[in-house]
């Protein structure tokens, strides 16, 4: 199985671990994959390109939508190339942060259950209600500081950046950060403002960097809402390509229950019986209820 990493990072001094850290994951938990890294740091001048070792690059990448227009820069540099690899794995440097069990189940049988098929693993995050974002309902989408995804997928979506227009978003007024006619639902934004600034959405957990709405912080503010929009955008844009979000846990829970010689997954359920089915952190039955994407 050929994989093919890009992983995006800011200089080193926040995340200082990430390469050692996804080299470990590697070496610990898909020993037999023929792997490739490209690590993209967005604070390298764009036409930096150096040879860390045979498989291991080290470039420059585009940080005007963060890790977003940097994976832009990876595609690029890799071009045609990209259709020699099983895989892309999405990495930012930041993915051993928040929830991180999911990490310790993936490996190489349970991508291989789901190989040349129209599907794009990670960890799957949900609101407790559906939003509507640029006209679209949605509740569900892939944490994208680990992704992985065939190269196929990557080529229809063109760009990973779907959302930069700040304009047609926010008001520049820290009091009400949103325009009253921002494509984006009330209940939205009390999400993005609550997880950013506040005690998260309701589901227990809180960002581990919030700070207050000032005139100084409104700024990194909308960086940071165009850059869970891109997030979120993203799962959008790929189910409507045809393809699947897989809940990695889920799919280690089905490649458990398999007879050790089975390569056949069967139809892939809708994300939330994913959810419903996985034999760690399952949902609450209530989230069925609900009927949107």
């Amino acid at each position: 199985m050929r994989i093919l990493t890009l992983l995006v990072r800011h200089g080193i001094s926040k995340y200082p671990d990430a390469v050692t850290d996804v080299q470990s994951f590697y070496s610990r938990q898909m020993p037999l994959a023929d792997w490739d890294l490209v690590v993209i740091d967005n604070a390298l001048p764009e036409d930096h390109v150096e040879r860390i070792g045979p498989q291991h690059v080290l470039i420059g990448g585009r940080n005007s939508d963060w890790e977003f227009s940097s994976w832009d820069s990876g595609i690029a540099y890799i071009g045609s190339r990209l259709l020699e690899y099983d895989f892309v794995h999405l990495a930012t440097s930041a993915f051993r942060t928040l929830y991180t069990r999911y990490l310790d189940r993936i490996d190489e049988r349970m991508l291989a259950l789901i190989r040349a098929r129209a599907a794009a693993i990670g960890h799957i995050d949900y609101y407790p209600e559906p939003v509507v974002v640029q006209g679209v309902q949605s509740q569900a989408w892939l944490r994208s500081s680990f992704i992985f995804l065939p190269p196929v997928e990557l080529m229809l979506l063109g760009s990973l950046v779907s959302c930069r227009d700040e304009a047609t978003l926010f008001s520049d007024c820290e009091a009400v950060p949103f325009r009253g006619d921002a494509p984006v639902s009330e209940n939205y934004r009390r999400y993005l403002l609550d997880w950013l600034t506040g005690e998260g959405t309701g589901q227990g957990v809180q960002w581990h960097s919030r700070f207050s709405i000032t005139r100084e912080t409104l700024p990194c503010l909308q960086q940071k809402i165009i850059a869970i929009l891109n997030e979120h955008l993203l799962g959008i844009r790929l189910r409507a390509q045809g393809c699947s979000m897989v809940d990695a846990t889920w799919l280690a829970t089905r490649a458990k229950a398999l007879p050790p010689a089975e390569r056949c997954l069967g139809p892939i359920p809708s994300w939330r019986m994913q959810l419903a089915g996985r034999d760690r952190d399952p949902v609450s039955p209530a989230l069925l209820l609900s009927k949107t994407s």
